[in-house]
């Protein structure tokens, strides 16, 4: 079908050429085997905040699948406001349960849209256009309606509207207000959060009951003047870089179905590693073939090449990687040419095995979406000098929204 031939439909007043907008990596999910070990990576050592569990042997239809496994309790986890950023699954009980996800050990890749009405208009889009359709509802805890789809990879990508935030007590909804779970696609129009709020409180309900994390750690560390138990505080996430069977047929999926751009492919080794992007940044999602998964380093249990998260400066990722060799995690050397647009970086590899990229600056693009040349870009080989030139988009991304801690 031609450019003129596609449908283009209205969002908003603006005609797009599907009915939603992929605006940002919304949240980002493993399945783990050491869960344990993986909540203290995740929680003590990268400062990620939990905000609710979800306990898979409490759901319908478990029976005793479960009664023999030790972990059967999912986490969610935030950094900032949004009731979730990362959640951590039990690989032992899926599989207890029959759902074995094997090396998709990548639980969810979650883009936030616009609106809920993006969110149901596109089932019937992924439909017409032969995408599988896992499933379309709302879900709690995080309270976000959403529309689950399978790559070529059977990686799962969920497009959501709508996560509950946290507030100033850094305290989630209480149980009782989990009463508004869609299992099916939802009609429009639905009532507001707003409205949902009013309700409950009329019903009696103590919207202060729900859970809030306690950080016991020591505030030891002075990051831009305040007093925090790590010495960086994450303040996004993101990129995320897949292995992929073909790294052709994933960026067809990507930018023909889901809206991703192109930015830029590497050669490396004679294999192509494509970049995407959503918005500004050089890219999002980066799709790393497969078969250089164990030449270069990475863990053949997972399809995960890494999970990127932004910490507040140069500083803060320095200090980062002192922190955590201190505390014994290991990382792993990746060329490069295979996070460009990203000068510094380090891949801390948590328990399991799966990769953490943490950097503090990506190249921005402007409204010609053409991306810096590589012989401007600063050269990050060899050793890490203790400050940096200023580039033109240096700390030019949105700032981080409320008190470091």
């Amino acid at each position: 079908m031609t450019t003129t031939e596609r449908k283009m439909y209205n969002l908003g007043g603006v005609m797009m050429p599907r009915p939603f907008k992929l605006r940002r990596l919304g949240h980002f999910g493993f399945n783990v085997e050491k869960m344990d070990e993986c909540f203290t990576f995740y929680r003590d050592l990268l400062g990620f905040k939990r905000s609710d569990g979800l306990d898979f042997a409490g759901r319908p239809g478990v029976g005793d699948a479960l009664k023999d496994v030790k972990n059967t309790e999912g986490h969610f986890f935030h950094y900032g406001t949004d009731h979730h950023a990362f959640v951590l699954f039990p690989k032992e009980a899926q599989r207890a349960m029959g759902r074995d996800p094997g090396e998709l050990t990548i639980n969810q890749i979650t883009w936030q849209v616009g609106t809920l009405a993006e969110v149901v208009n596109g089932v019937e889009y992924f439909n017409k256009h032969g995408v599988t359709v896992e499933r379309s509802g709302r879900d709690f805890p995080g309270s976000n309606w959403h529309t689950y789809v399978l790559d070529p990879d059977r990686h799962t990508n969920e497009l959501y509207y709508g996560m509950e935030q946290i507030g100033w007590m850094h305290r989630s909804k209480p149980l009782p207000m989990h009463n508004r779970r869609f299992r099916e696609v939802a009609t429009l129009p639905q009532m507001s959060e707003e409205a949902e709020v009013e309700t409950a409180m009329v019903e009696g309900v103590d919207v202060d009951d729900g859970f809030r994390d306690m950080d016991l750690m020591p505030q030891n560390y002075d990051v831009g003047g305040v007093m925090l138990s790590r010495p960086f505080k994450i303040t996004k996430i993101g990129p995320v870089n897949i292995f992929v069977d073909d790294v052709a047929t994933a960026k067809a999926f990507y930018t023909d179905h889901l809206g991703f751009q192109p930015t830029e492919d590497v050669t490396y080794e004679g294999e192509t590693f494509s970049f995407l992007r959503i918005a500004s940044e050089h890219h999002t999602l980066g799709l790393f073939p497969k078969s250089m998964r164990a030449k270069l380093g990475f863990s053949e249990h997972s399809t995960n090449a890494s999970f990127g998260v932004e910490v507040g400066s140069y500083q803060q990722l320095r200090d980062a990687v002192a922190f955590l060799k201190e505390n014994g995690v290991r990382f792993l050397d990746v060329p490069p040419e295979l996070h460009p647009g990203v000068d510094f970086a380090a891949y801390a590899i948590d328990p399991d095995g799966h990769a953490i990229q943490i950097y503090y600056y990506m190249e921005k693009l402007g409204w010609q979406g053409i991306p810096r040349p590589r012989e401007l870009r600063r050269d990050a080989l060899g050793e890490w000098p203790e400050t940096l030139e200023a580039l033109s988009d240096t700390y030019m991304d949105q700032v981080y929204q409320g008190p470091l801690g």
